[in-house]
Parts: structure tokens; sequence; C-alpha cells
């Protein structure tokens, strides 16, 4: 009975969420935005993107990563990919963007849609797109993505650095810079949920190993073990090792949030989700019962929440022919 009650709480969780995402979202987006001007949008994009994947699937983590990125400054609008000039540093030159890859992936896929489209699919759009895809292929969950934004024509190194929230970040900062492009709490822990794929480097850590609060002291929340192996791997001043965000970084599931209960968060922006009694409790549930169906469904939910920040709609921006620079 009970079973039978947790199976039909997950269906109407589901089907709420597809009712919500097939409607607009009063920003100008639709999911069926380019139903007439592109039919085989979603088609000749998750192609493209398959292409890449499949052989190398360790793309979709940056990918997903890319869109965040993205909207995080100046809105879902491309920025993230223009490259820098003789007279302006664009994000891509920001600390926090100079390990992201995957940049090849999202001009191919435009330019497989400017040869059916020409000229009618925005690159903020592709991107969006294309994490979706990517998380998708390598069997994470997916979602409807709305659609009708349009490209920025400007991108600026000191904003990515200033707002992308930071792995260095407490829970107050976090919660600052969630509420500020309009997302929730709960938004705040299932994106995190995001760090279960992947990887990151030593300079994401290395203060909470040798110099938490200046003193050369080290975060007391971190396990201890965990802290040994850390300091094995890592030296002071590496800002190059690689290192595993959970247990399967290649493997879209909820070990991230048992690596973060057990205080084997690799950022201090990890640890600090067991700082906060909503974030604290839904790492809980989703370890105790809720399990990966639940957060799967919420996954979705909140990446089109935020993919839905400060776009350019209607006549605003424009659609770029080559993602990396301005018409």
């Amino acid at each position: 009975m009970a079973l039978s009650k947790f199976l039909s709480l997950i269906f109407l969780q589901l089907l709420c969420v597809l009712c919500v995402l097939k409607l607009s979202n009063g920003q100008g987006l639709d999911v069926n935005f380019y139903e007439k001007t592109c039919p085989s949008l979603e088609y000749i994009v998750k192609d493209a993107t398959a292409k890449f994947i499949s052989r190398t699937p360790s793309l979709a983590p940056p990918l997903l990563r890319m869109h965040f990125h993205d909207c995080f400054v100046r809105g879902c609008d491309g920025s993230v990919l223009l490259n820098s000039t003789s007279s302006n540093q664009a994000e891509k030159a920001a600390i926090p963007n100079q390990f992201l890859r995957g940049f090849q992936v999202i001009d191919a896929v435009k330019s497989a849609v400017e040869k059916k489209c020409p000229g009618v699919v925005s690159c903020a759009d592709i991107v969006a797109l294309v994490a979706r895809d990517a998380v998708a292929l390598i069997k994470g969950p997916s979602w409807q993505v709305e659609l009708g934004r349009r490209d920025g024509t400007v991108s600026i190194a000191s904003e990515a650095l200033n707002k992308l929230p930071s792995p260095f970040m407490n829970m107050t900062q976090l919660k600052a810079s969630f509420q500020s492009v309009g997302l929730s709490v709960k938004d705040l822990v299932v994106l995190s949920g995001g760090h279960t794929i992947g990887i990151s480097h030593c300079i994401g850590v290395n203060p909470r190993l040798f110099n938490f609060t200046g003193k050369g002291d080290t975060d007391p929340s971190l396990d201890p073990k965990y802290l040994a192996q850390l300091k094995r791997q890592c030296k002071p001043g590496d800002i190059t090792t690689i290192l595993q965000m959970d247990r399967s970084p290649k493997k879209f599931d909820i070990d991230y949030y048992t690596t973060v209960s057990q205080r084997r968060g690799l950022f201090q922006s990890d640890a600090a989700l067991l700082d906060d009694t909503e974030t604290k409790t839904y790492i809980q549930q989703h370890l105790s019962h809720a399990g990966s169906m639940s957060f799967f469904a919420d996954f979705g939910v909140s990446m089109v929440n935020m993919g839905r920040i400060g776009v350019l709609t209607g006549k605003n921006g424009e659609i770029r022919k080559q993602c990396a620079f301005v018409n």
C-alpha cells in the first residue's frame, strides 16, 4: 500500500511537471516557439549533440555547466559564448569559465541548425537544448525546454567573476546569489545536484585544505579521512589536478547527496547544503525514500526555472549568425 501511494505521488508529480512545462512562461518563451519557423529543430540539435556525446560522454557535464554559467550572468542570452576582442575581455576569460569545455559542440549544432533554418534560432536557445540533450544522452533526466530567447551582444569577464556562484560561498551567500536571479532555495539544492556528474580541480578546494580562515588551517566540516585524501591529491598552489565531484562522476544519480551527507562534498558550497534546514531536509528525504525519480523530476523543473533568468525576447537582442561573435 505504501509503495502504491509513493508511485502514485511520483506519477502525479511528473504529470504536473509536464503540464507546467507545456505553458509559456509570460516572458515570451514557449516550448513550441519554433513550431512553424524551424519544426525539426529539436531533432537536429539532439542528433548533432549525440555525435559528440557518443564519442566523448565526459562533455555532458561541462555542457550542462555552460548553460548554468550563461544564465547567471546577464541572463540566458548566450553571452558566455562570445569571444574576447582587442578592447574587451569576454566572460570566457573569467577564471570561473576558464575550465568550461564544449564550445565546439555548440558551434557544430549551430551550424547544423543554420543549414536547415538560417537566421532563426538563437545561440542562447541552442545552449539550453544542448544542455538538456547532453544530460539525457548519459541517461540523466530530460525536460521540455522553453524557447524563444534572443542573443545578447555584451559579454564582460568581470561580471562573470562577480555574479557566478562561487565554490567558496557559504549558505548565506548562496541564497543571496540564487535569490538575485529569482531562484528559490529548493532550486539551489536541486541544481547543486548537477555536481553528480563531472570533475573539478584542486583550485576549487585548496583553501579548505590549507588556509580556510587565513590562518593556515583546514575546514573543520570536512570528513577527516576525506581531508587526508584530498591533501594527498592536491598540494598548495595546485590548480590543475583533477578531482571527482562524487563517487560516480560519469553517472547522473543521487550519489552527490550521499557524498554531501557524509561531509565529503568537494566545495565549501557543497558542504553548506548541510547548514540550512530546507536544503539538508531535501538531501535526507531523497536519500531515505524519495530517490532518483523524484530528484530527476525536480531537476527538470529547476532547469526550466533557471532557463527563464533575464531572457531577451521579442525585438531585444539578436539572432547571431555565429555564436562566438555578435553580428
